[in-house]
C-alpha cells in the first residue's frame, strides 16, 4: 500500500474511531438521566471484559500478569478509574460540546506532566501554546459570568486524570505487557463500581441495559480503531482528528438534547483545539521533542477505561 493510501486509510480509521467515541458519550448523556454514573460504569465495563479478555489472551508476550512496577500501575489504573468517572458524570450533567471543550485541554496538560515525569524538555512556544489554551479553558468556564459547576470541576479533573496516566504508561509502557495494563484497570473499576452498587442500584429496562452494553462495546470498538490509525498513518496526522468529536458533539447536542451552541463555548473550543494541534506540530518537528509525549499517547480517550497501547508499526512521531 502507498504511504498516501496508508495516511488516509489511517484517518478514516481515527474519525470512525471518534466517531464511535462520539455515539458512545451520547448513549452516557442519555443514560446518565436516569442511572448513577457509577451503575453505567459498572455494567459498561462488566460487557468490555470480554473482548478485552479476548485482547488479553491474544497477547504472547512471555511472563504473568504480575507488573514490573506495581504502585506506577496501580496509580495509573486509579487515574483512569477517577477519569472515566469524573468524564461520564460531565457527559451526564453538561451539554456534550462543553465538555468536549475542556477535554481538549488534555494535550496541554500531558504537555506539562510530561516535564517532571519523561524530563521533557518544554520551551517557549509550547509553553505559549499552553497559555494560550489555559485562556481558552477560562473562556469555555468564564468565572464570575457563569456559575462553575461540579460537572465542569468533573471535566477538568477528567482530563487531568487522563494525561496524568497517559504519561504514566509512556514511562512504564515498555516494561509492562499490554495485557497488564488492560487487566488492573479494569478489575479496579469493577472492583470499586460493585461496591458502590448497594447504595446506586436501580433496575435497568431492557432497553437500557442493552445501551449500558453497547457503552462497553464502544469503547472498546473505538479504541481499537484508533490504534488501526496509528498503525496505518503518522501520529501528527491522525492525533488531530480527536477534534472531529466537537462536530458529533455539537450534531447530537442539537438533535437528541436540544442543546443549543453557546458562543462562548465555540470560541474557547477553538483557542483550546489550536492550542492543541500547535502542541502535535511542534511534537511532530524533529529536534524539537524528545518523549513526543502528545504524539505517542495512542488514544487520548483513558477516560473510557483500558486499553492496550501498542507501538506502531511504523512510529512515525
Amino acid at each position: 500500500m502507498s504511504t498516501q493510501n496508508s495516511t488516509l486509510q489511517g484517518l478514516g480509521f481515527a474519525f470512525l474511531g471518534f466517531a464511535v467515541f462520539a455515539t458512545h458519550d451520547a448513549l452516557i448523556k442519555t443514560l446518565g438521566g436516569t442511572y448513577s454514573v457509577l451503575q453505567i460504569i459498572f455494567f459498561a465495563t462488566l460487557f468490555s471484559f470480554v473482548p478485552m479478555a479476548v485482547t488479553i489472551l491474544a497477547d504472547r508476550t512471555a511472563g504473568n500478569f504480575r507488573p514490573h512496577h506495581p504502585w506506577l500501575v496501580m496509580l495509573r489504573s486509579g487515574l483512569m478509574v477517577t477519569s472515566m468517572s469524573c468524564a461520564f458524570y460531565a457527559f451526564s450533567v453538561l451539554p456534550l460540546a462543553e465538555v468536549y471543550s475542556l477535554l481538549f485541554s488534555f494535550p496541554l496538560i500531558v504537555t506539562v506532566l510530561s516535564i517532571p515525569i519523561l524530563g521533557e524538555v518544554v520551551r517557549a512556544q509550547r509553553w505559549a501554546a499552553v497559555g494560550v489554551g489555559l485562556i481558552g479553558v477560562l473562556i469555555v468556564l468564564r468565572p464570575g459570568a457563569t456559575e462553575i459547576t461540579l460537572g465542569h470541576l468533573a471535566a477538568l479533573t477528567a482530563a487531568f486524570c487522563s494525561a496524568f496516566a497517559s504519561v504514566l504508561v509512556r514511562k512504564i509502557g515498555n516494561e509492562e505487557r499490554s495485557a497488564v495494563l488492560i487487566l488492573y484497570p479494569m478489575l479496579l473499576a469493577i472492583a470499586v463500581m460493585s461496591l458502590a452498587q448497594p447504595a446506586v442500584y436501580q433496575p435497568p429496562s431492557l432497553i437500557h441495559l442493552a445501551m449500558m452494553a453497547l457503552v462497553g462495546v464502544f469503547s472498546v470498538i473505538a479504541q481499537h480503531l484508533i490504534i488501526l490509525a496509528y498503525r496505518a498513518a503518522p501520529a501528527g496526522v491522525v492525533a488531530p482528528s480527536q477534534y472531529s468529536q466537537i462536530i458529533w458533539a455539537t450534531i447530537f447536542g442539537a438533535v437528541f438534547f436540544g442543546e443549543k451552541p453557546d458562543k462562548w463555548v465555540a470560541v474557547g473550543a477553538a483557542i483550546i483545539i489550536a492550542s492543541g494541534i500547535f502542541v502535535v506540530w511542534r511534537e511532530s518537528r524533529a529536534d524539537v521533542s524528545t518523549n513526543k509525549p502528545v504524539l505517542r499517547v495512542r488514544s487520548p480517550r483513558v477516560d473510557t477505561g483500558a486499553s492496550a497501547r501498542p507501538k506502531s508499526n511504523t512510529d512515525q512521531s
